[in-house]
């Protein structure tokens, strides 16, 4: 018999991880944090990683597990997912996988077969030297028809380094436990403002300085570009690309455009089930877990 895992997804500033906390709590749980960002230790405001203090006891897994700069793939994610909902499953608990990042979610409660292999380094440098519009070409020559996003450079150049190695082998799932999904967001204008809020609630909190301590730090002006968002502004702020006003700016759409992403991704999930958070969440998805945990 599988074990039971619960799935709370949903774009940035949607509560996700407020109302992860609050359904742990209710029913002995423990959160795996599904964020592409939150696993590397030092960024903290920039992912929006949740405190200590917010956590309010919760155990949380798979935040700060490796330090900036070091490779960090997707089935790393999922191997450390799975031996910690497997550990939470082990000591009687209720293990919630929450987060944003929609591939760290599906490769986890769908599944996905992937590969451990490390990957050619020197191959990695080779495709670095080229623009994503190219790789993406390159992609497309050796698999017509991907519906890999053209605009993912780190997706596609790991497809182009599986593809080298004979290991690409999408499609193939295997899911390890059975999963409720429950869906988190709100109506397009309250999430904007939310976004708003939530990115100068950060900018006064240091934000800009916690960017310029990992530069100092010896992270890589690279590594921090590569995550995008929060941090590929602050990063050009810093360096003196751009003003701080245009920073905030760009920096809101952008967050505003990627949440669009998000909603795109988890809502061709035809079993995600939303919830209404202008109501009582808590309470709706309680019942959804009631019946859930007694099936």
């Amino acid at each position: 018999m599988r074990g039971k895992l619960i799935v709370i997804a949903g774009t940035n500033a949607s509560g996700k991880s407020g109302l992860g906390v609050e359904l742990a709590l209710r029913y002995q749980g423990e959160i795996v944090s599904a964020d592409s960002r939150q696993v590397f230790r030092g960024l903290d405001l920039g992912s929006g990683k949740i405190t200590p203090d917010e956590m309010r006891g919760v155990p949380h897994h798979l935040i700060d597990v490796c330090d900036p700069g070091d490779f960090f793939s997707m089935a790393d994610f999922q191997r450390l997912a799975y031996a910690a909902i497997d550990g939470i499953l082990a000591r009687g608990r209720v293990p919630f996988l929450v987060g944003g990042t929609g591939l760290y979610v599906d490769a986890v409660a769908d599944g996905y077969e992937l590969s451990d292999k490390t990957p050619d380094l020197a191959l990695r440098a080779h495709l670095e030297t080229y623009e994503t519009p190219a790789l993406y070409a390159m992609l497309q020559e050796r698999l017509p028809g991907t519906d890999i996003d053209p605009k993912n450079r780190n997706r596609v150049m790991r497809a182009l380094e599986r593809l080298a190695a004979n290991d690409y082998h999408p499609g193939k799932r295997r899911p390890r436990y059975e999963t409720l999904k429950l869906g988190v967001t709100w109506d397009r204008e309250t999430l904007k403002k939310r976004i708003d809020e939530r990115l100068e609630k950060r900018l006064q909190a240091g934000m800009a300085d916690e960017v310029s301590a990992l530069m100092a730090q010896g992270t890589s002006t690279e590594f921090l570009m590569k995550l995008g968002l929060e941090y590929r502004y602050l990063t050009r702020y810093l360096l003196g690309e751009i003003g701080y006003d245009q920073m905030v700016l760009e920096l809101g759409n952008a967050i505003k455009k990627f949440a669009k992403r998000q909603m795109t991704w988890f809502r061709r999930e035809e079993n995600l089930q939303w919830l209404d958070m202008t109501g009582d969440p808590v309470a709706q998805a309680s019942v959804l877990i009631d019946a859930f945990l007694r099936s």
